[in-house]
Order: structure tokens, then C-alpha cells, then sequence
């Protein structure tokens, strides 16, 4: 990733403006134990307090990269409790990174955290039926399968 993914325009504006980096060697202890890592690259999303609110493994090119890292903003909001801003970095990756690999999980996540918001269970059938229809082999298409019923 150092060649390719980190030195590019739109990944270094992304991680000024969302993160604050730290790039450690995977043999580097205590933090290769702390936080379990095995392989390389890993990248993992913190929140203030330490805690992990998103984990990738492996190389990712630069908008699975972004797309990525907003997801890990995303569940970190989700995770606090802060479901319009996590429906917002949802729709940020639908929106602008259609190919993305996480795209499955956005759009299940985004239909949670709108009806958490809203208490509209409309919206978890909405999710049902975006995922079946763009995504019908996704884990996350059959995690959504009792939405269906609403």
C-alpha cells in the first residue's frame, strides 16, 4: 500500500481530514498483541477510548481504501449510538463508491441506522430489498432476509 494507495492525492486529503494515522510495523509489541494482528496490512478503525470499530486485512486500492475507512467512521458512529451521522457515511459510500466491496454492508448498516433513528421499520425492508436486488448472494442480503417480512 505504500506505493500505490497511501502516496495517492485522494487517500492523503481523506486521512487529514478523518484520521488521526499511525502506521506500526506489524511485529511491533505491545500493539501487534493488543490488537492481534497476524498479516499485513491491517487496518483498524479506534474510537477515542481505544476501542475497535472497524478492521480490514490485506491490500486495498484507493477508493476500497477510502470506502473502507468511512465505513469504519460509520460503524463508529453506529456503535455510539450517533445514528444519523453513521446513516450519513453510509450514503457517502453508496453514493460515491458504487464498486466498493463494502457496499453490501453499508447499505444493510444504513437501513439500520435509519430505523434506529426513526423508529421506521419501513427502512430495514428498504435495505431488505436494495441488497436482494444488487447483492443476492451477500451475508448481508441474508442477514437482512426477515426484513422482508416488515
Amino acid at each position: 500500500m505504500d506505493a500505490v494507495t497511501y502516496p495517492d492525492n485522494r487517500v492523503i486529503e481523506h486521512i487529514k481530514q478523518s484520521f488521526i494515522p499511525l502506521q506500526v510495523p506489524y511485529d511491533a509489541k505491545p500493539l501487534s498483541v493488543d490488537f492481534n494482528i497476524k498479516w499485513t496490512p491491517v487496518l483498524i478503525t479506534l474510537g477515542e477510548d481505544g476501542r475497535e470499530h472497524h478492521r480490514t486485512v490485506g491490500f486495498l486500492d484507493p477508493d476500497s481504501f477510502i470506502a473502507n475507512s468511512i465505513l469504519g467512521i460509520g460503524k463508529y458512529h453506529f456503535d455510539n449510538d450517533r445514528y444519523p451521522e453513521a446513516a450519513i457515511c453510509f450514503e457517502n459510500i453508496i453514493a460515491d463508491h458504487p464498486q466498493a466491496d463494502v457496499m453490501a454492508e453499508a447499505t444493510f448498516l444504513l437501513g439500520v441506522s435509519r430505523y434506529k433513528s426513526l423508529k421506521d421499520p419501513a427502512h430495514l425492508k428498504e435495505a431488505y430489498l436494495s441488497l436482494n436486488s444488487k447483492f443476492p448472494e451477500s451475508e448481508w442480503t441474508k442477514r437482512a432476509y426477515p426484513y422482508r417480512l416488515l
